[in-house]
């Protein structure tokens, strides 16, 4: 299926903006492959919507002692009863390597929950100190056309 055929949504959670400028580097990277994407804040959608795409990105930050967004608890859990065993899922996420094991701890938590979707991951889990620069864009590039090979396939 050529990307200019795909539909993407891209989900995500912020306190500092960083996670909403991981956001919007993926939307332009997507609509770069010609993929028509949803942005949307995660307090603010539902996991079902995830159905009607190809593909999605979820861009949670990480709270406190690895905890999950306070807003995002609602999506989190009412994603374990979506199936979704066609779907390709790509995370990423700001934090802060200060925290060193607890370090984007959030995205392993959404990746374990989608796992209990069906959904297929494509891509690495991709962690991003604070602001994402130059050398961050090149890895969300990089998880973008991982995401696209996937669901091409």
């Amino acid at each position: 299926m050529p990307a200019a055929n795909l539909t993407a949504q891209v989900v995500f959670a912020t306190i500092t903006g960083n996670n909403e400028a991981v956001a919007d580097i993926l939307v332009e990277e997507l609509e770069n492959q010609g993929v028509s994407v949803k942005k949307s804040e995660i307090s603010q959608t539902e996991p079902e919507e995830l159905q009607d795409f190809d593909l999605g990105f979820v861009v949670p930050y990480t709270y406190d002692e690895g905890s999950l967004p306070d807003e995002g608890l609602d999506y989190f859990d009412d994603l374990a009863d979506v199936a979704l065993p066609d779907f390709t899922y790509a995370l990423a996420g700001s934090g802060d390597t200060f925290y060193g094991d607890l370090y984007c701890l959030a995205l392993d938590s959404f990746d374990e929950q989608f796992q209990k979707t069906g959904a297929k991951r494509a891509g690495e889990l991709t962690r991003i100190n604070l602001y994402p620069g130059d050398q961050d864009r090149e890895k969300l590039a990089a998880l973008v056309q991982a995401a696209l090979a996937q669901v091409q396939k």
